[in-house]
């Protein structure tokens, strides 16, 4: 019988090949799949989760019976797998937001989480979903204005992003918050923090005048 350390090293392997064979994708999900409810150790979950989240892109359909598996690491005490969770429920939900809306609770309520990486793997998770659902957060972009003072530089780096997003489709919801991205792409302390503010407002003002 070969060590444990061993088939763990055979199954990520495994999930690397699977990886750089998109053709192979669609058959291999549920053995991609079957990886979060096994006795592996964190790297193989955590790859098998970003995986799933590439495939659910590509195949909505076929991901359906495992989204409820991947989300419920969103909830889970290792926060490489909650980050990793987020990314795959935000690929998915870019796919088709009816999959993912059961549990957008629940990814809400990673903004408030202690791993910066988290919290920022959160905010990339629902520019994905709302690139082609931005009405789910157009009520929530409160949200993500706090997000731009979070105390991880690169959750306040990210957060503009998600008004880029919105302010493309639904700029009459960025339109309130010009004003004051305006302020932080003019004096906000971080290069990156200011480029992206300015980015949200010539994207929302684009669209505001294309209306």
């Amino acid at each position: 019988m070969k060590p444990v350390d061993s088939l763990n090293d055979e199954t990520l392997n495994e999930l690397r090949d699977i990886t750089k064979n998109k053709e192979t994708w669609k058959d291999n999900i549920d053995d991609v799949a079957s990886k979060l409810n096994g006795n592996y150790p964190i790297a193989v979950k955590a790859k098998a989760l970003w995986l799933l989240g590439e495939m659910g892109l590509k195949y909505p359909t076929e991901i359906e019976g495992h989204v409820g598996d991947i989300a419920g690491y969103l909830e889970d005490d290792n926060s490489k797998l909650r980050e990793r969770s987020a990314n795959a429920i935000g690929r998915i939900g870019r796919a088709d937001k009816n999959l993912i809306i059961p549990h957008l609770d629940r990814l809400m309520a990673m903004r408030s989480d202690e791993s910066q990486n988290v919290r920022h793997a959160f905010i990339w998770a629902c520019e994905n979903i709302a690139t082609n659902a931005p009405e789910l957060f157009c009520e929530k972009l409160e949200i993500f204005f706090d997000m731009i003072s979070d105390p991880g530089e690169k959750v306040r780096i990210e957060a503009p992003e998600m008004f880029r997003v919105i302010g493309k489709s639904k700029p009459e919801y960025v339109k309130p918050y010009l004003e004051k991205l305006e302020w932080i792409s003019e004096n906000d302390e971080n290069k990156v923090v200011r480029i992206h503010s300015a980015g949200a407002i010539r994207a929302t003002e684009k669209a505001l005048k294309n209306r």
